[in-house]
């Protein structure tokens, strides 16, 4: 299976893939009436180093899509599910106990704002065919790899 995988090296700490991440999964077209104005809420989180000068790195967290989830097996709804190895969610079953978020060892699953979970499902779900924010990163700090 392929899987997201992160250079922090190349991060630039712009943000575009969390950007990019939000449009191709809002089901809008055209990126400006998707997102301007609207709280974003992607499934791909960049973390800023701590500015000090000696750690100040960046990198995206993302979903790991784990061989054997501890995300999907603490879903009290089963709405975490493997499907072609990828890690997703049915979020009309997810019921907003956020047990998920809590086990995840990547802080890779977040809240949507309305109760249910979002999470990274590799563009899966949505009319992008290849990750988003693979295909925005400019710096080509996310890559598309097979991994183990």
């Amino acid at each position: 299976m392929k899987h997201v995988v992160v250079h922090e090296e190349w991060c630039l700490g712009c943000h575009l893939c969390e950007y990019n991440c939000a449009y191709a999964n809002s089901g809008i077209k055209g990126m400006a009436k998707a997102l301007k104005g609207k709280r974003v809420f992607p499934r791909i989180r960049v973390e800023d180093g701590n500015g000090d000068g000696k750690n100040n790195i960046t990198f995206a967290v993302s979903c790991r899509h784990c061989h054997d989830p501890i995300c999907a097996k603490s879903c009290i709804s089963g709405a975490l599910t493997v499907r072609d190895g990828a890690v997703t969610i049915d979020r009309s079953r997810c019921v907003g106990c956020y047990t998920c978020i809590l086990v995840c060892p990547y802080g890779a699953i977040y809240t949507d704002g309305e109760g249910a979970v979002i999470k990274c499902e590799l563009c899966l779900s949505n009319q992008a065919g290849s990750p988003a924010c693979v295909a925005g990163c400019p710096n080509r700090a996310l890559t598309l790899e097979e991994t183990d």
